[in-house]
Order: structure tokens, then sequence, then C-alpha cells
């Protein structure tokens, strides 16, 4: 069964939630965390976009983005490519490092944003707490 298509267009935003494979570990140290901040940023200035909230947790990521022109798909290919490449380099691995495809959750700016930023930023405090 094939998936149905991401709704994307200029101005939308997007609560990104991208997992470890089998909820394995995507960053194991300091420079993991930094390698993946620094390939987001190249690639959010490379299509305009705005992260507006992030947090990065040893098997998963959340992202507040709001596209431009340059579709949300574009932007996530490039950044799990890119940071996978560096993963799988530097610990000697092959093959997936994310889980499937990552989801992408259309948020309505003025009824979800404010809560969705708080979601995100309290990620790490209900982790430790479950």
């Amino acid at each position: 069964m094939p998936r149905k298509p991401r709704i994307e267009f200029a101005g939308a935003f997007y609560h990104v939630i991208v997992r470890g494979n089998q909820k394995q570990r995507v960053f194991k140290d300091a420079a993991d965390f930094q390698k993946y901040l620094l390939t987001l940023t190249v690639y959010k200035n490379r299509a305009g976009c705005r992260i507006y909230a992030y947090v990065l947790m040893n098997n998963h990521v959340h992202l507040l983005v709001e596209t431009q022109d340059v579709p949300l798909s574009k932007v996530m290919q490039g950044v799990n490519q890119t940071y996978t490449m560096y993963f799988n380099r530097k610990y000697r691995t092959v093959g997936h490092l994310f889980q499937g495809r990552y989801k992408a959750i259309l948020c309505d700016r003025d009824a979800y944003l404010l809560g969705l930023v708080k979601y995100i930023h309290e990620n790490p405090l209900r982790a430790r707490t479950t």
C-alpha cells in the first residue's frame, strides 16, 4: 500500500519527529549532537526555513519547522542523509540510522504553536521520569 503524500506548502508549520532505527541511539557523544545541529543549520539556511524549537534526545529528535519555498521533504532528506553518512563513517557501521520515514505533523500556527513549543522543550524532562 503506497504512502500518502505529505501536505506541503510555503508557510506550513510542522512538528517533525525523527527516531533512531529500532530505538537505537543516534547521538553517542557531544560531537554527534553538534554535527547534527551544524547539518540542520546548513540545510535550514539553504532552504530558507525557520526552526522555532528543537530537542535532540539520545535516540530521537523533535523539531518545529516553518517551511518556505523548499519542501520539508528535501530539507529532512538532506539532514538525515548527511548525518547518517557522518555517523556510519565515525562508528564504522552501515545501513539505516533512522527509523523509516520521519513523522511530520502539520500544525495550526494559532491553536497549537505555544503548546507544541512547550511540549518539545519539556520532552527531556518527561523522558527522565518514565
